[in-house]
């Protein structure tokens, strides 16, 4: 690469940290814990489910130390698995993010921003009569238009915030962080102290009308869960352009991973603490309505409301521009190599993949009129499984390649915790496929998508390399 290509290296602990807790404290700690009760029918059970997708994603982080330790480089599992697999999968990985992991994210995240946003400013609906406009009975694309477009106006914002310096994105998600830690501790804190909050209420296993918990059940209420912790792994995007990032960024991640566990783990039992577990079985069955907005509205009423809607824009803000900070990197990794449009490889003056953020920007605005909250989270879920998976087994596999590399961190409890992290991957992705097949099927579509994608990029990049030689230019990096 030329110099007028390279990535700054600017960011140190401080910001892997912040950027870590960005990228996953969002829609999901406010919103999850509808579905998990309306299919576990039990508090005590809702929080064993939280413990445990907390368990299986530290199982991952620990993995993943060791990888990134290895191998840290810009375009994160991008850049890994080409070297753990071949090219093709590294490929399919980095176009799953395009087409469906990442930008599902990115809208998912946005629409609950808009969402909130919508709470505090009451603003009127759009083409109501259009909202039952259907594209094959799966998508509807004017349904609740006015959060829909103002999602699609925070993504291209952030967008273009993220096209000046790394340093300048960076320091926002620091400043937002703060704000969103701070409100959560308030709720936590007069939440388990609010009239009738019950603590022993929230641990009770006690189900509902009688319902038998699953495994499956357990699983599916996983799937909600595991989109609250989603994201830890974006900071292995940046890694071009973190200082020594072969040991900040799993310390970052270690450290940031702890932080929201513990969150997670409190918010939730504060909420469960506050209503019964009936309550979110409605809330879940209406729909409509964010489950922690109802929770600080029953001690605080109408003010506590609007303080719990502004603290979810803040938080989901911050969420929407971490993701689209850190999951640009892979599409410029990519293009760098001759595996996505070739312009999405250029830097701005700023230094900055300005390209890919735009690209990134517009399909996530697609994505955003494509469905709803719910099957957009879910797909996104599905589809990033199947990589996680191979992740853990990427373990075993540098073990065997690179046995005498030196290695700043080592997976904890190799083998036994890595292959429990990728057995329940396989696990997860079987139920998945039985529980939510729509999301499943759709998510695979685009991955596949890929395919001819890749072989008709492979012929361009061999026709320009035989150009470049029969007029005697260098080949690409």
């Amino acid at each position: 690469m030329t110099s007028k290509n390279n990535l700054v290296r600017s960011l140190g602990l401080r910001y892997v940290v912040a950027i870590v807790i960005a990228s996953v404290v969002g829609s999901g700690v406010y919103k999850k814990v509808a579905p998990m009760a309306d299919g576990l029918h039990s508090s005590g059970w809702v929080l064993i489910a939280w413990v445990l997708a907390g368990l299986i994603t530290l199982f991952g982080a620990l993995s993943y130390a060791e990888i990134t330790g290895l191998l840290a480089e810009t375009g994160g599992e991008y850049a890994y698995f080409k070297k753990i697999y071949n090219r093709f999968f590294s490929f399919i990985y980095g176009w799953s993010l395009f087409t469906v992991a990442n930008t599902a994210a990115i809208s998912s995240i946005a629409y609950v921003c808009s969402e909130s946003l919508n709470n505090i400013l009451n603003l009127p609906q759009l083409f109501t009569s259009l909202a039952t406009f259907t594209i094959g009975g799966v998508f509807y694309p004017f349904d609740n238009f006015t959060v829909k477009l103002i999602a699609i106006f925070i993504i291209i914002g952030l967008t273009m915030i993220n096209t000046r310096t790394v340093k300048t994105g960076a320091g926002l998600g620091n400043a937002l962080v703060l704000l969103v830690l701070f409100g959560i501790i308030i709720i936590i804190g007069f939440g388990l102290n609010s009239e009738g909050a019950s603590i022993s209420r929230s641990l009770s296993l006690h189900t509902t009308n009688g319902y038998s918990v699953t495994t499956s059940a357990i699983f599916t209420a996983m799937l909600a869960a595991f989109w609250a912790y989603q994201g830890w792994n974006n900071i292995g995007y940046i890694g071009g352009e973190v200082k020594n990032p072969h040991k900040v960024i799993p310390i970052g991640i270690a450290i940031g991973l702890g932080i929201i566990i513990t969150i997670y783990l409190l918010i939730n039992a504060t909420y469960l603490s506050v209503l019964p577990i009936e309550s979110f079985e409605t809330l879940h069955t209406d729909g409509g309505k964010i489950a922690a907005v109802e929770v600080v509205r029953s001690f605080w009423g109408y003010n506590g409301a609007m303080f719990i809607s502004f603290l979810i824009f803040i938080t989901t803000l911050g969420c929407t521009h971490a993701q689209i900070l850190t999951c640009a990197r892979p599409y410029y990794a990519m293009a760098r190599e001759g595996l996505f449009f070739a312009k999405i490889g250029n830097l701005n003056k700023s230094k900055v993949p300005q390209n890919a953020l735009l690209i990134q920007g517009i399909w996530a605005a697609v994505l955003v009129l494509s469905g709803s909250f719910d099957q957009l989270t879910d797909m996104s879920i599905f589809a990033i499984f199947i990589f996680y998976g191979a992740n853990g087994l990427g373990v075993f596999i540098l073990r065997r390649t690179m046995p005498d590399a030196k290695r700043p961190y080592k997976a904890w409890g190799y083998p036994i915790i890595p292959a429990i992290y990728v057995i329940f991957c396989a696990l997860f992705l079987v139920n998945t496929l039985y529980t939510r097949p729509r999301e499943a099927v759709i998510g695979m579509v685009l991955m596949l998508s890929g395919i001819p994608v890749y072989f008709w990029l492979q012929k361009k990049y061999v026709q320009t390399d035989e150009q470049n030689q029969d007029f005697g230019m260098p080949e690409k990096d």
